[in-house]
């Protein structure tokens, strides 16, 4: 027989709270059994499905998008043309994030700029940190930047 665990050892052995847990349940991504007395009792493929949902998420997946693409072991006879679909949506993630990356490292390169303008101000350093700011703001001219909008309320027309 098949060992099932409760939610307290799942959320001991995992590191996921048990209102998480709840949730997951509740919105239909990993579903456990349930016993008479209606208490959860999760699978051995259960588990693997909450570490693979760990792993998602630290890879910046939403809910949606694990809950959308990646629950195979529940689907029966899967169609090929739906791992190219698949395949196809971990390229666009993967490209989204590498432009997360590319605007993170030059917004770090811009603050460490400022920092050292300020620390030790001279006209050259004030000029390097100009120049990265047009460099910057060109970026942004061209929709190369995702500007958010919260917090500027009364600055939008």
């Amino acid at each position: 027989m098949e060992k099932l665990y409760s939610i307290q050892e799942v959320s001991r052995i995992l590191g996921i709270s048990k209102d998480t847990l709840r949730y997951y349940d509740r919105i239909g991504i990993v579903s456990p059994t349930r016993e008479e007395n209606r208490y959860r009792r999760y699978s051995k493929e259960d588990l693997i499905d909450l570490m693979n949902i760990q792993i998602m998420q630290y890879a910046d997946f939403s809910l949606d998008e694990i809950r959308g693409k990646f629950i195979f072991h529940k689907m029966d006879n899967i169609d090929p043309a739906y791992y190219k679909e698949v395949a196809e949506f971990l390229d666009a993630k993967n490209a989204d994030i590498r432009r997360k990356i590319a605007h993170l490292n030059k917004a770090s390169r811009l603050l460490d700029v400022a920092a050292e303008t300020l620390r030790n101000f001279n006209n050259e350093r004030d000029h390097d940190l100009a120049k990265l700011v047009r460099e910057i703001y060109k970026d942004i001219q061209k929709g190369e930047v995702e500007i958010p909008k919260e917090g500027c309320g009364e600055h939008q027309s």
